[in-house]
């Protein structure tokens, strides 16, 4: 039997599924003819190994070449596969070695040349062939470095064609190729360079991001132009904990999943700010055939950061009320469904009117009533139930030296760490890390509940209907944040009394 067999990955979102590619000889016209769903990015690839084949000095059989993708059910996509067949075809009539072939993972695409080309979504794909039991993967020699961020599984980086053929035991000549390089790396948010203590006169503001910190709470912060909403939250990712091996194995593969390039697991929380023009598609994630993450995607695991919020459209902010809830987006297409983690922390900021003077000490707001009305109504109701910090900003008015010690990053730091550290001790035992993620029911009635002597301001709040029942679990929420800042173990009075007051700190300034 003239039949080539190995294996390739197939992405659907962060989900890798094993494909293994079979290649089969027949008396017929000869020819390249791909079966098993493959889209046309997929069926184009018979040029691209024909030629990269005849330039390897591994010329195809003269006879119909037949390359099945199983399972034929799923749907295949994409130029990743382009090295598996062709490999597989040069197996029909060349003597490499099958054992070989049947143990390793091929990914990537091919240059007319016969180089191999990086593609996005390198890393996830290593972890779907490491975690189905391969421990060998062949990837382009721009990819090595990303691949080898998984541990347990042999990389090998080829330039060329011709390098998989001689891996597989093939004896061909070899040609000195210069590699085909990897996308330059974008300039990066250094949020680990930004320094808390840059903040001047917001001691207030400060020390609600770092109640945010130590929760994963979301935030509003309504103020004018100049109050410092946009410094405070560019500063969050660097009082945040660093990330752990999986959340930064999480984070690298969703970035290679973009298309951007990936060399080590950064332990620094993501910081996305997408532009208020971005569409709802650009924030949750999409496209037709091939599904790309979103910012709420790429953001997971840091903060996202909506930066004049009330010139977002009202369909756009709406898009994230069920990804916030879930922590989790699903993005469905006929004949797939692609999901993404969305646990980030969301950070909104938005003026009080479109001039940004209303309230202003000193300043004239010069905007019409019903202009005012439509611009605050871009946050509805709905999604401001899902914010647990509302901050209320004024420009800073003085600037004196005897203002106080100001607050460091590193400090902050160390406060966040302490606070998740009280918390991941209480809630051992259970499926949440954080106080954002408590579910309700279980903080109003499970063994840690406060007395009703305790919640009583709050029982009141939602008596009167200026909360909601979901208001209510987040303020409760971030009460036992504020409780383990203070290190105690018990909710206080004042614990409640203080969440209350920042959930409903904004509130002016948007109602």
């Amino acid at each position: 039997m003239n039949v080539g067999r190995t294996w390739s990955v197939v992405l659907t979102g962060l989900v890798g599924d094993m494909v293994e590619v079979e290649a089969d000889l027949s008396n017929q016209v000869p020819g390249f003819s791909i079966i098993g769903l493959a889209d046309k990015a997929v069926g184009e690839a018979q040029q691209r190994v024909h030629n990269a084949c005849a330039n390897s000095d591994l010329p195809l059989p003269r006879r119909h070449v037949t390359v099945n993708l199983s399972p034929a059910s799923l749907p295949k996509h994409g130029s990743g596969l382009d090295v598996a067949m062709a490999i597989a075809a040069v197996a029909t009539e060349q003597p490499l070695d099958p054992d070989s072939l049947a143990e390793t993972v091929h990914l990537g695409e091919l240059g007319l040349d016969g180089r191999l080309r990086p593609i996005p979504g390198i890393l996830p794909a290593v972890v779907a062939a490491a975690r189905a039991g391969f421990r060998r993967v062949i990837v382009p020699h721009a990819s090595a470095d990303e691949a080898s961020l998984v541990d347990g599984i042999e990389v090998h980086g080829a330039i060329s064609l011709r390098d998989v053929a001689r891996s597989h035991g093939l004896d061909v000549p070899e040609v000195v190729l210069e590699p085909v390089r990897a996308p330059a790396a974008g300039a990066g948010t250094a949020a680990e360079s930004l320094e808390m203590a840059d903040v001047i006169g917001q001691r207030d503001a400060v020390e609600a991001m770092l109640i945010a910190a130590a929760g994963g709470h979301h935030v509003l912060m309504s103020g004018p132009p100049g109050a410092g909403k946009t410094m405070l939250a560019r500063r969050l990712p660097g009082i945040l904990p660093d990330l752990d091996d999986a959340a930064a194995l999480q984070v690298a593969s969703i970035r290679s999943l973009s298309g951007l390039p990936v060399d080590t697991l950064d332990r620094v929380p993501p910081f996305e700010a997408p532009h208020h023009t971005a569409s709802a598609t650009a924030l949750i994630g999409g496209g037709s055939r091939v599904v790309r993450p979103g910012a709420i995607a790429r953001a997971s695991g840091g903060v996202l950061f909506l930066d004049e919020a009330g010139e977002f459209g009202r369909h756009t902010l709406d898009a994230l009320r069920q990804p916030l809830e879930c922590g989790n987006v699903a993005i469905d297409r006929a004949g797939f469904r692609a999901t993404f983690p969305t646990r980030f922390q969301l950070v909104l900021a938005t003026n009080p009117c479109p001039c940004g003077n209303a309230g202003v000490r000193g300043a004239e707001c010069v905007c019409p009533s019903i202009a005012v009305r439509r611009y605050r109504s871009k946050i509805s109701g709905p999604l401001l139930d899902r914010i647990d910090i509302e901050l209320a900003m004024q420009r800073v008015s003085t600037v004196t030296a005897g203002e106080g010690e100001r607050m460091t990053s590193a400090s902050a730091r160390d406060r966040v760490r302490e606070a998740r550290e009280r918390a991941h001790r209480r809630l051992a035992g259970t499926a949440w890390h954080t106080n954002a993620q408590v579910d309700g029911e279980w903080l109003r009635s499970g063994p840690l509940r406060a007395e009703p002597v305790i919640t009583r301001a709050l029982d009141a709040a939602l008596h009167r209907g200026s909360i909601s029942i979901r208001g209510y679990n987040r303020i409760l929420r971030v009460a036992w944040t504020l409780a383990d800042l203070a290190g105690r173990d018990r909710l206080a009075m004042a614990d409640i009394g203080r969440a209350l007051y920042l959930k409903q700190g904004a509130a002016h300034g948007l109602g």
